[in-house]
């Protein structure tokens, strides 16, 4: 595929030009993108989940074409095993009946164009979001409003946390991971910055417990796609492998990542 970037370059001191620099991009073969989270919101049964299949699309294309026809199972360490069926052709396949269990252990099968992508991970517990508190004159402008929510990590215990926090109002999702290493067994929060959220809207919060090798996924992943990411002609983001497994092709490797976990929902109206 070839597109055009148009770069002003200064001539004369008076006069300016523009020079076309063609970009022949090549188009590889398309990976099979594997979005699993299991999650297992408090208070509910977790019964109802979903797998979303889709695959890579060149660079400038505007679509993102759904994975359909594949055959997906979750099978537990007690040897039930849970179907997951597409809706439509929609790339979405959804099961009705899964049953979560705390620390069980969950392997995941996809069969897709004749080749097996295998996934195992462990449900991670998670403990309740406690509180959140505000703050209106933060950041270097004094005008961002800061949040701050607060739980209670367990002592002597390894722990790893993905929290979202969602504006519904401007509908932009903020991810965020932390580890325990030196807060094991104290009070803590996640923090979150906005200078877009008014007097009124909604934040959704919720805290993922997630497994060590999610957490070093994510935090590389989080660290690719900062402000200072993507710029022309800098150096480009690594590929980052997630824990799916192609057996029958190991270098048609997928993208994306197999996860399981507890999930603490709080809502919190911005005052």
């Amino acid at each position: 595929m070839k597109k055009s970037l148009y770069i002003l370059l200064i001539c004369l001191p008076l006069f300016t030009c523009e020079e076309v620099v063609d970009l022949n991009l090549k188009t590889a073969e398309p990976r099979l993108v594997i979005d699993a989270s299991l999650n297992w919101v408090k208070d509910t049964d977790g019964r109802n989940q979903y797998i979303k299949l889709s695959l890579t699309a060149p660079y400038y294309s505007d679509n993102v074409p759904p994975a359909n026809g594949a055959s997906i199972t979750i099978t537990d360490n007690k040897n039930n095993t849970f179907e997951f069926n597409e809706e439509g052709n929609t790339g979405v396949y959804t099961n009705l009946n899964f049953v979560p269990e705390i620390n069980g252990i969950y392997n995941l099968t996809i069969t897709y164009n004749n080749e097996v992508y295998l996934a195992t991970e462990t449900l991670k517990p998670i403990v309740p979001i406690e509180s959140v508190e505000q703050k209106n004159d933060g950041g270097f402008s004094g005008e961002d409003t800061e949040i701050k929510a607060y739980y209670t990590d367990p002592i002597n215990i390894k722990n790893y946390y993905l929290f979202e926090f969602t504006n519904t109002n401007s509908n932009i999702l903020s991810l965020e991971v932390y580890d325990d290493e030196f807060t094991d067994g104290n009070r803590i929060f996640a923090f979150y910055s906005d200078d877009t959220l008014n007097l009124g809207d909604e934040l959704f919060i919720r805290n993922h417990g997630i497994s060590q090798q999610y957490f070093e996924f994510m935090s590389i992943l989080l660290a690719q796609s900062g402000n200072n990411s993507g710029a022309p002609f800098q150096t480009q983001p690594a590929t980052i492998r997630g824990n799916c497994i192609n057996q029958t092709n190991p270098d048609h490797y997928p993208l994306g990542y197999f996860r399981a976990s507890e999930v603490a929902v709080f809502k919190y109206t911005i005052e």
